[in-house]
């Protein structure tokens, strides 16, 4: 049976322990392990009933994922078939009871459905999430989950992914007990009662599987889901499609069409792509100079300055972690409105139904505002979020430099500015780093975190090990203008105000990148973030720019006319007093006086066009980023676009979308625009070499002058 499965048996009941730390995988030879188990009770008259429990922390947290590229090449054939394995299961002579704690997930789950009675303690979680690896369940768990919970709980479960607590799990017939405490104890005593009564094959399970007419109307409410909420994906589709399979066809036929359409995903670069993701997220916690063993600061109490937008999202992050915060602001009334709005955002959350609202008055009670500086001796990190101007930073962290305790992190929300500037205004410079949180603060996802040059190594420990507490993905970048993300988003932006200053419209650039898959087009983005930011990021470092090279003009015309988007009701749309755009013909005429007036020749510019000079302005300038060494690897630039950006997790990044294409033909679309509009689009000197000796993004290590 190997190391990996231990059987045990006592007084007639046998117990299988699956011990592959960390999470129990279904790696080469636990489902191996478990079939001679099966097959030795099968084989002991003595025994009556058998338990299958997970040591360590949890049951089975799913397949080895690494294993999935061994299966899309046909290297898999080695090891065994998993699903026969669940048949073996279920055809077992002797009860097979499941005993779930911690996650049963994906193949978990398949393995938990395939055994005759399940358990589980109070705090495990159950789930099919393999849409978000761009695959659908491929050992018959849309097959048996129907079976088990009816079609509108299992159509939700493989098509969204999301997990579900054990009450719910238990409500909907996926778990038959709940066991109070010790939960091998428990489910022993489970497996003496059921011995040698009919154990219930889930597969021979028909009662809940409804008529044509009973589950016509959930799967089509489901398909306009799947449509709506995870846009241009395929697996949600082939998770419903079959989910539908085990209403209409006998078992068999139906575990035959899932595994088709579980290859079929499996073999898509959706799948490739979103596989890469998972691995990248958890690629970019590493710091190749920072080992896991350095010692972090403890963070008990933390304190922001300025109670802005970011502010005070960046506050309401700490409260929801429960770390109690200082919320600092100059006068009484900003304090009153930054206090407001985090009143209206928890009411919107409990609205919805994300927070109770004993959760909501727990996390107001840690948010203690304040005019002054007392407190914040006791804070152990303190943010600044104080309005984008490199003076009024410096000012504020020579203040922070003299209230804060010796040994507390100085943090700045800084989206653009040089870190180590800021830092020359205290006496503490390995203290301060960048914590680039993104808009909005409670929300996004993204923490960028930059480093300065004398910023410790516990430090960044610190800073990465809190964003994972905080439920941010924490993403080490270097420090020069615009750190990562935005000095790459300032060339996506210039190309799409560039094509509508050469005749595109303004709906037709949002609608040719949205429909590549964006969460939304980069002048509706614009807006919504309030082009006065841009704005005065470009009048900052407008003294750095190159004489004759062409700037994008339209954006800064609007703003001088006091269009700033969303919040003045004009920007590069119309808005409603609901926020709600409408397209502006004025900003069509307005742009065509301005390109003749600039000898801009306008013209018909298709949407492939417009996808590739925004998404490969994006991909140029992150070929420098990585070459620099302001990013670690490529991977951690597609992290940041998928979290901050809204770029299209299917696509896997910018950087892995640009190797799915062909680094040669990037390369050379980006000469030819280079050859049409100039040097401004100069190929990325990686770019030239990875394209020219046949390499990829993901493959490139950055020298030893990367940030580590």
């Amino acid at each position: 049976m190997g190391d990996l499965v231990q059987l045990t048996k006592t007084d007639g009941i046998a117990v299988m322990t699956i011990d592959n730390p960390p999470v129990n995988a279904l790696s080469p030879g636990v489902p191996e392990g478990i079939a001679e188990a099966i097959d030795q009770i099968n084989a002991d008259a003595a025994v009556l009933a058998a338990v299958l429990i997970g040591a360590g922390r949890t049951f089975v947290s799913g397949a080895d994922i690494k294993e999935f590229a061994k299966l899309r090449s046909g290297g898999a054939r080695g090891t065994m078939d998993f699903p026969s394995v669940l048949g073996r299961i279920e055809n077992c002579r002797k009860p097979v009871v499941m005993a779930i704690h911690g996650n049963a997930l994906g193949g978990g789950l398949e393995l938990a459905m395939a055994g005759h009675y399940r358990v589980a303690v109070a705090s495990a979680q159950v789930g099919q999430p393999e849409v978000k690896l761009g695959i659908i369940p491929g050992a018959h768990g849309t097959q048996r989950l129907p079976r088990l919970a009816g079609v509108a709980k299992a159509v939700a479960m493989c098509a969204e992914g999301n997990l579900i607590p054990a009450a719910e799990a238990l409500k909907f017939n996926i778990i038959d007990r709940i066991i109070e405490g010790d939960l091998l104890a428990g489910a022993v005593a489970f497996a003496r009662a059921i011995a040698g009564k009919p154990a219930p094959k889930t597969s021979e399970r028909n009662e809940k599987l409804g008529t044509a007419e009973e589950n016509a109307p959930i799967l089509a409410a489901a398909r306009d889901a799947a449509r709506k909420k995870q846009r241009g994906m395929m697996a949600p589709l082939a998770a419903i499609e079959a989910v539908e399979a085990a209403t209409k066809l006998p078992f068999e036929e139906g575990c035959r069409l899932e595994r088709k359409l579980f290859m079929e995903c499996l073999a898509s670069d959706q799948s490739k792509a979103l596989i890469h993701v998972f691995f990248a997220e958890r690629e970019a916690a590493k710091i190749p100079d920072v080992p896991r063993e350095t010692p972090a600061i403890p963070v008990a109490r933390a304190a922001v300055v300025g109670a802005g937008t970011m502010g005070g999202g960046i506050a309401m992050v700490f409260a929801n972690a429960g770390i109690p915060v200082l919320l600092k602001e100059a006068d009484q009334a900003a304090l009153d409105r930054g206090l407001e709005n985090i009143r209206k955002n928890y009411a919107g959350s409990v609205a919805r139904g994300r927070f109770t609202q004993q959760f909501v008055d727990e996390r107001l009670s840690m948010i203690r505002p304040t005019l002054g500086y007392e407190g914040f001796a006791q804070a152990d990190i303190i943010v600044e979020a104080v309005f984008e101007g490199m003076e009024l930073k410096k000012q504020v962290f020579a203040e922070l430099d003299r209230a804060a305790k010796p040994g507390a992190i100085l943090a700045s929300n800084t989206s653009t500015l040089n870190i180590d500037e800021i830092a020359s205004a205290t006496s503490r410079p390995e203290f301060v780093l960048g914590t680039h949180f993104f808009s909005p603060a409670n929300v996004t996802r993204l923490l960028e975190i930059v480093r300065g040059r004398a910023t410790t190594k516990s430090v960044i420990a610190t800073a990465m090990q809190l964003s994972k507490k905080l439920g941010k993905v924490g993403v080490l970048v270097g420090n020069c203008r615009g750190f990562v993300g935005n000095r790459m988003f300032h060339h996506y932006v210039r190309e799409s105000v560039f094509v509508v200053e050469e005749g595109a419209s303004v709906e037709a650039v949002d609608k040719a990148l949205y429909d590549f898959g964006m969460a939304m087009g980069p002048l509706a983005v614009g807006d919504l973030a309030g082009l006065d930011v841009g704005w005065r990021i470009r009048k900052e470092y407008r003294h750095l720019e190159k004489p004759g090279v062409r700037h994008p003009i339209a954006g800064d015309r609007l703003c001088e006319m006091g269009r700033f988007g969303q919040k003045t009701g004009a920007g590069w749309y119309k808005y409603d007093e609901k926020r709600q755009a409408t397209p502006d013909p004025e900003v069509a005429v307005l742009v065509r006086k301005w390109a003749a007036e600039a000898h801009i020749r306008q013209r018909a510019i298709g949407a492939e066009e417009i996808v590739e000079r925004c998404v490969y302005a994006l991909v140029n300038e992150g070929a420098r980023v990585l070459e620099e060494g302001y990013a670690l690897r490529a991977g951690d630039i597609d992290v940041i676009y998928l979290n901050g950006y809204g770029f299209p997790a299917y696509r896997g990044g910018p950087m892995w979308y640009a190797d799915t294409v062909g680094l040669k033909k990037v390369y050379d679309r980006v000469r030819a625009f280079e050859a049409e509009l100039g040097e401004i689009w100069t190929p990325a000197p990686l770019l030239k070499h990875l394209a020219e000796t046949g390499g990829t993004f993901s493959e490139y290590t950055p020298g030893r002058n990367a940030i580590a």
